[in-house]
Parts: structure tokens; C-alpha cells; sequence
């Protein structure tokens, strides 16, 4: 059994860490609510967004007019993975890294790969699996706007267009709710030219002045504002898992707070019984 005052110091420890712990999950709750509402509010609009693109972009007479609906022969990928800067979220930024060295090694074996990362950790464990990461937009987090996240964007794009890359796609973490988030592939170009379809017809949307004007401001707007939807659904994704990760922590310290306290009691509990035991074995001791 440990010595009393080796016990104490664990316990001061603990009780430190907890505090810490509890402080950092009551922050993340904090930035979690207002990363919700974000992405509860962007949500609705992005995704209605992409139903129109796609539906405007499949009645186009050709892809001319639609470069960012080019399908090439695929040999050429850009792989984006997006996690966090920040650690201490469970699996949050390890599970992006496991599932982008999953299409590494399967869906895309043999293709030229590229990776992009978004988040400092991604960077770290790539390095560690001695994945070569070409480019890194870690300071995106220091000020999410639509702004910043659509420098990125069109970066990506321009790049697609130009054939640097015939297939890009993200690899994020979807927010589900605090709990719970979902891993996520999605093709972010090409395009995919699915037309959405409500009771068996698709909706056809009459545009002024022509699809292909409509088209050419509609399509790289669309596209940045789906990029910015994913950094938030990850963004709050983030400190969900932050929040969920904390809450175990704290909980697991008063758990061992609670051990602890039981060992603590019985090691000054036999403490006190041998000095009793010493004390009258030596009045004993005098009155033989």
C-alpha cells in the first residue's frame, strides 16, 4: 500500500486535473453552441444550393460551359482532409487520419495522391505514417469566415480547372450532435451531375438570362459556400467531441478521486491502528 503523503500528492493532482478538465469542457460547451447554431443556420441553405446546381448544371448543353463538372480519367487526386489545430477531443483528429490512409490504400491505390490538410494535428500524423502533405491551410481556424474559407476554395477549384487535379475529395468529420459525428467523404469536384428528383420528375428552374450565365456566377459561389459549410459542420464536430471527451475525463478523475480517498482512509486507518498497537505494547512493556 502507498505511504500516506505519496497518496495526498495523487490526490492534489487528480483534483487539479479535474478542475482543469471540467473548465475545458464548460468552454467547449460554450463554443459548441454557438458552432450549432452556425451550422443549423448554413445547413439548410447550402444543401438547397446544391440541389439548384445540380439541377441548373445537368440542363446545360455541355460541360464547355461548366468546368467544374469535367470528368477526367481520375488518376490524379486531391484528397482534403480537415480536422483541428487543437488536440484533446477523443478521436476526433485521428479518425480523419485513419480514414484518409484508408482511400490511400484502397479506393485510390495506384493513383497520384495529393494531400491537403486543414488542422495542425492531420499534419503531425500524417508524418508520422510518412504520408507527404503538399499543403496546409492550418491558420483557416484562427479566423473561420466565409472569406478565408473561400480563398481555399477557389485555390482548389482554379487547380481543378487548370487539370492539376482530375478528382478532389474532403475527408471530414460530419456534426451529428454533440455525441455523436460522422466521418465523411464527398467528392467535392467534379461536380456530380445528379439530377434531384421529387415524385418521379425533376424540377425544371427557368433562368434569366440563360442557364450558362446563371451557371458561371452560380456554380463557384455554390462550391465555396458547400467548402465553408464543411469547416463549420467540422468546426462544431470539433468541440463536440472536445465536450464529450471532457465530460469522460472529469468523470473518470472522480472516480479515482473516490479510490483514492478509500486508500487514503485505510492507509491513515492502519496508521493510527499500529501507533495504538505501539502505544500499548509499550505501557505494556513498562508495567511487566
Amino acid at each position: 500500500m502507498a505511504g500516506i503523503k505519496e497518496i495526498r500528492t495523487r490526490i492534489a493532482s487528480v483534483t487539479n486535473t479535474q478542475k482543469i478538465t471540467s473548465a475545458m469542457k464548460m468552454v467547449s460547451a460554450a463554443k459548441l453552441r454557438k458552432a450549432q447554431q452556425a451550422v443549423m443556420r448554413m445547413r439548410p441553405y447550402s444543401e438547397k444550393l446544391q440541389e439548384i446546381l445540380r439541377n441548373v448544371s445537368s440542363g446545360m448543353e455541355d460541360s464547355d460551359g461548366n468546368p467544374y463538372a469535367t470528368v477526367r480519367a481520375g488518376e490524379k487526386v486531391l484528397i482534403v482532409a480537415v480536422a483541428s489545430n487543437s488536440g484533446l477531443c477523443g478521436g476526433f483528429n485521428s479518425n480523419i487520419g485513419k480514414a484518409t490512409v484508408a482511400l490511400v490504400q484502397g479506393n485510390f491505390a495506384g493513383k497520384s495522391i495529393t494531400v491537403y490538410t486543414i488542422g495542425k494535428k492531420l499534419s503531425e500524423f500524417f508524418r508520422a505514417k510518412n504520408i507527404a502533405v503538399s499543403k496546409h491551410f492550418d491558420e483557416v481556424y484562427d479566423a473561420l469566415t466565409y472569406d478565408n474559407v473561400a480563398a481555399i476554395a477557389e485555390e482548389i477549384m482554379r487547380e481543378f480547372v487548370a487539370g492539376t487535379y482530375d478528382t478532389v475529395v474532403v475527408v471530414y468529420n460530419s456534426f451529428k450532435n454533440a455525441a455523436t459525428q460522422i466521418i465523411t467523404e464527398k467528392q467535392f469536384l467534379p461536380i456530380e451531375q445528379e439530377i434531384s428528383e421529387e415524385q418521379g420528375f425533376s424540377r425544371d428552374y427557368i433562368c434569366e438570362p440563360n442557364t450558362e450565365a446563371i451557371a458561371i456566377d452560380l456554380i463557384p459561389r455554390s462550391l465555396k459556400t458547400e467548402f465553408y459549410s464543411i469547416l463549420l459542420d467540422s468546426y462544431a464536430s470539433e468541440h463536440g467531441a472536445r465536450m464529450t471527451a471532457m465530460h469522460k475525463a472529469t468523470d473518470n478523475a472522480g472516480e479515482m478521486l473516490r479510490s483514492l480517498k478509500i486508500e487514503y482512509n485505510k492507509a491513515r486507518q492502519s496508521l493510527i491502528t499500529n501507533e495504538i498497537l505501539e502505544i500499548v505494547s509499550g505501557a505494556n512493556a513498562l508495567q511487566g
